[in-house]
Parts: C-alpha cells; sequence; structure tokens
C-alpha cells in the first residue's frame, strides 16, 4: 500500500513529491510551500496524509508487537492501530485548520502549520526506508524505535529552528499549544493503545 501511495504521489506531482521527501533539510521548499495556496484535501494532500498515517501506524505496530510479546500479529491489530493513529492525525489537523480560522490567525502561522506538516512528510519517507529495512535486512527492532526517536526529535529541532521568529515572540502560547496539541494527545493516545 505505501509503494502504490508513492506511485499515486509521483504520478500527481513528481518534483512536490521530491521536494516533500527532502523538506526536512530545505528549507527554501517550505517558503516556497506558504506561499501556494494550501488545499488540505487536494488528491496529493490527501495521499501524502494516507502514507504518512500508514507509516507511523506501521512503526506503532512493531513497537507494540516489541513492547507486548502476546500481542498477535495479525492485520486486525494494525488495522486497529491505523484507524486509532489515522483519527488522530485527521482530528489534530482538523482541528488545527478550525482554530486558525476561528482566531483568525491563518496568515500569521501557516508557515509554521506548513513547516510541521512537511516535516512530519518527511520524516515519513525516511522511515518507510527504515521500516523496508527492518522487515527485510533483519535490523534489530531497537535501532528501528531508537532511530526513530531521534528522527522525531530532529524535525522537533529543525521545527524550532526553522519557526523561532515566531515560537520566541509567543511564547507562551507556543508552551502552551505544544502541551495542549501535541504532549497531551499523544499521552493520551499512548495509554489507550497500550
Amino acid at each position: 500500500m505505501l509503494l502504490v501511495c508513492i506511485v499515486f504521489l509521483k504520478l500527481l506531482n513528481a518534483k512536490k513529491l521530491n521536494e516533500s521527501i527532502f523538506a526536512l533539510f530545505d528549507f527554501s521548499f517550505i517558503e516556497d510551500e506558504s506561499s501556494e495556496p494550501n488545499n488540505l484535501f487536494s488528491p496529493f494532500q490527501s495521499i501524502l496524509f494516507l502514507f504518512s498515517v500508514s507509516t507511523v501506524s506501521l512503526l506503532v505496530y512493531y513497537f507494540k508487537i516489541y513492547k507486548q510479546t502476546e500481542t498477535t500479529q495479525s492485520f486486525t491489530t494494525f488495522f486497529t492501530l491505523f484507524l486509532v493513529v489515522f483519527c488522530f492525525f485527521f482530528l489534530k489537523k482538523v482541528l488545527e485548520y478550525a482554530l486558525t480560522r476561528l482566531f483568525l490567525i491563518k496568515n500569521q502561522i501557516s508557515v509554521f502549520v506548513i513547516t510541521k506538516a512537511n516535516y512530519l512528510y518527511s520524516v515519513s519517507f525516511i522511515l518507510y526506508i527504515l521500516l523496508i529495512l527492518y522487515e527485510y535486512a533483519n535490523v534489530k527492532s531497537v535501532y528501528l524505535f531508537y532511530f526513530s526517536v531521534f528522527l522525531f526529535l530532529l524535525r522537533f529541532v529543525f521545527f524550532v529552528i526553522r519557526n523561532k521568529k515566531l515560537i520566541f515572540n509567543k511564547l507562551f502560547y507556543f508552551i502552551l499549544y505544544i502541551c495542549a496539541f501535541e504532549i497531551a494527545p499523544l499521552f493520551v493516545l499512548f495509554n489507550l493503545m497500550f
């Protein structure tokens, strides 16, 4: 399914796919992306979102199997995790979109939201490669999880560096945002799944 998503993304817009893969290391792509009108439900964005959710779901599935050895390795287990992760990311994205519209701050934080989404997409492509190596090259699962944590920390560091002007001007609101929309939902999601 993940390879099919990549094929569709390449057919829809090969240039944008290439830029999305390297968005973590290319600041100019984010600036170009923020100047274009961003359609939340375009075919390219929808497939890219589905790819990222599937990749993160697969990582969570492997982590669940690693931590809880009595977990059965079945498609239903994966699909349940996929639905939970999909609902989490979808509700989060819709809530962010609604709040930026409600508080009329779309223009001020558009780079912030676009950066966060594109960094997730870029990390998802790297995770996809890592998951293939894990599955077919017998990479130990501990390395998979440590490298995944490293990637998400790297994403956070680049995210803060990229948005430091906005963050430090509104530090209180940023800390509130991190606690309310990043840490708390992940904590609840983690407790529900494990």
